[in-house]
Formats: structure tokens, sequence, C-alpha cells
């Protein structure tokens, strides 16, 4: 009987064990194309250390023991803090480098390069993980984890500093390179799925652009561009110009404009002259109008000569929209009410938050732009899949969430695509 039994058990283990094996081969069957994913502006979580000698005033730190996160941080926006913000999240111009910095004793870098946590989540605090609009990668990459893809291995994040735009982004690229080379060994040598989000996009073209087509041949098996800004969006007019409290009531936005302003990121995705015809009114005044061909007017009345020159050093990165030489999956929204002219009353302009003329897009960007991609049709030998997804569920933000959007995703990176 003790023989009998003994076999008994030894057959219910092995049955146990195979049924474990099944489970788990059968989810990692599913992780046919490892994942990269690439925010956009003002996806990356931002973490800044102080060793300041000023501050604007008594409420602000000069020195932090460590870096902490000061984007997105939703504390740093109260009122009586906001100045703090600005003064340690804005950069500075040099018209002679022609490149930015930071503000004297400040030192901010993007967390959680190669992780996914950091880009699941606009702020990293668990509080605000209940809601919805402040998730960002989550849904996505929840999932790849459900069909049993790794976070950290087989799905993972490439954060940046996203007040820059490309022309100074160098050693992110180089950690970017890296990532992806890095990726495809740790997958069984497999081509990677990029997935990248609004200027994202635009900046991946831009290092695609630059990379031998042996590296992407041997490394990217597709490109998906969510809510890609191929030409810019009128949206950045209302930064360089009043500022924007980005929807959070209590931000007063002639506070932070000087912030936003601040960023070539922003004079990066001004709408570009390649989208934009000269008769096309951006920026309404009683006394002018302003298009992409008087840019140097637009600044010039507003006294701020440094947005000038830093959209001279950023607009002509991408506007040729080399084709990125990969295949591309094009997705985005449309049919939610985007800015397409901004209008400002007698003695409003800028310092008054405009009304606009809405126009079709993705409520962020403009749907000429988020079109962009199919210029690439025909002047690539891989293919260019373009699909728009219409409605609020499509917004630039919630298409993130969009079930339609995850699960075209997940057919790309299982091969169905």
């Amino acid at each position: 009987m003790a023989t009998v039994k003994l076999k008994t058990s030894s057959k219910l283990l092995l049955l146990l064990v195979v049924l474990l094996c099944f489970v788990c081969n059968s989810g990692q069957a599913s992780v046919k194309y490892p994942v990269v994913l690439i925010p956009g502006d003002g996806g990356s979580q931002l973490v800044a250390k102080l060793n300041k000698t000023t501050s604007p005033h008594y409420l602000c730190r000069k020195t932090t023991p460590d870096y902490e996160t000061i984007w997105l941080n939703l504390e740093e926006l109260l009122p009586e803090v906001l100045d703090c913000f600005v003064d340690n999240m804005r950069l500075w111009y040099d018209p002679k480098t022609r490149k930015t910095f930071n503000t004297p004793g400040v030192d901010i870098k993007a967390s959680g390069f190669g992780g996914t946590e950091t880009v699941e989540y606009l702020d990293p605090n668990p509080v605000s993980h209940f809601s919805s609009s402040l998730s960002y990668f989550y849904y996505i990459v929840s999932d790849l984890v459900s069909i049993g893809y790794a976070r950290g291995l087989s799905v993972r994040g490439a954060p940046f500093d996203f007040r820059k735009a490309p022309n100074e982004l160098g050693d992110y690229f180089i950690s970017l390179q890296k990532l992806v080379e890095e990726t495809y060994q740790k997958n069984n040598n497999t081509k990677i799925v990029v997935v990248a989000h609004s200027m994202g996009n635009p900046v991946f073209l831009y290092f695609l652009n630059r990379q031998p087509q042996s590296w992407k041949d041997k490394f990217i098996q597709s490109f998906v561009t969510l809510a890609g800004v191929w030409g810019g969006a009128v949206k950045p007019l209302r930064l360089m110009s009043s500022g924007d409290n980005l929807g959070v009531i209590i931000v007063n936005t002639h506070k932070i404009r000087p912030q936003q302003r601040s960023m070539p990121s922003t004079a990066f995705l001004m709408p570009s002259a390649q989208f934009w015809k000269p008769s096309d009114i951006l920026v309404k005044t009683f006394e002018k109008n302003y298009t992409v061909e008087n840019y140097k007017e637009f600044f010039a009345d507003m006294n701020f000569t440094d947005g000038y020159n830093m959209r001279a050093d950023t607009e002509n990165l991408v506007s040729s929209l080399t084709p990125p030489q990969v295949p591309v999956h094009c997705i985005h929204g449309s049919g939610v009410p985007t800015p397409g002219m901004l209008i400002f009353g007698k003695g409003q302009f800028p310092d008054t938050f405009p009304s606009e003329i809405d126009e079709d897009g993705d409520g962020t960007v403009n749907i000429r732009s988020l079109l962009g991609c199919l210029r690439w049709v025909g002047r690539q030998k891989y293919p260019v899949i373009h699909t728009a997804f219409n409605g609020s569920a499509s917004g630039h933000m919630s298409i993130m969430s969009n079930k339609g959007v995850r699960q075209y995703i997940i057919d790309v990176v299982t091969g169905k695509r």
C-alpha cells in the first residue's frame, strides 16, 4: 500500500509540475516581441536635487538631502509654492552655445530609466493612482503583463527630460540605444516594438534618422506611434504667450509661464511651416495676426527673443519628416475640439488667457499634424499602417487607456498585426 501511495503522489506531483509549466509557458509564448515605451512632453517623472544660494521667497527650500520628485508633484503647483517650482524647474538659454541650462544649484533628471514605474503614472504618489487622469502607460503595461510580459525585462520605459528638444538629448539617445540593444539581448535576440506617445514620436524619429539602416533592421521590429506630433500644434503657442494652467484651476498661468516658455520642447512643438500655410492665422490680436511666417515678430512683440532663438534651433530637427525606415503603426484620435487659432482682445496680448477657435484633432494636437505619418507612404519600403479612433475616448491622453488602442498594441506585440 505504501508503494501505491508513493506512486499516486508522484503522479499528482508530476501532473502539478506539468500544469504549472503549461501556464508559465502559455504566458511567455505571448511575449513575441519585447517593448520599449517612450513618453511624451510631461510624461516622464523628473527628480531634482537642490543646492542653491538664493530662492524666490522664504517658503522655498534652497537645499535637499537627495533627489526628490519635482514633476509631477501636485504639491509643487499649489499657489504658495508655485514660485519655488518655477524657479527650480525652469531653464535658462545661452545664446552663445544655443543650449539651455538649469537654474544654478539645481540638478534635474528623469527617473526610472529602463523600468516602467515612472512612465505608468504621471505622479509617483500612490494616492494619485486612484485617479485615471494621472495614469499614463499603466493600462498598456498591465495588458502586457497579463499576457506574460515582465516589467523591466520584456517591457521597459525610456523616460527623458522632456523640457529639452532632441538637439539637447544627446546623452539620452546614447542610453536609449543601449537600452534597445540590451532589451534585444535579454529577450533571446528578439527585435523590439517601440511604443511612443505625443512628443516621444518626433524624438524617436530624430533618433532613428541618425541610426544606420543595419542597426534598425537588426533591433527594431516596428514603431507604434500614439498621437504623434509630427508637425507641431497650436497649443504650445498658448504656453509661449499667456501660459497654460494645464487644466489645474489653482495654477496661475502668468506665474507658471516663465517655466513653460523656457523649455526648448515648447518651441520644438510649435506649428511647422510644412503643415500650416502662410495664410493660416495662428494667433489673432487686435493689432496684428501671427502665422508661421512671422514668428520673429511674435516673440519680439512679447519681448521674449530667447523664444525665437529656441524656435530657430529646433524648427528643422524633424520638419522634413524623413521616413524612419522601419514598419510603422500610426495611431491617433480625431473628432475632439482642438485649438486651431488663439484670439486676444484689445490690450490682452500676451498676458491674458486667450479665447480660441477650435478645429479637428485629439484635443491637443491638430489633425493635420497627427496625419503627418501618411507622408511616409510610398517613401519607404516598410509598411505605414494608419488607424484613427474617433471621439473623446481617443483624446490625446485618453487614447492611452482606449480599449481598442490597447488591443491593437497587443496584436502588434504578439505578431497578429
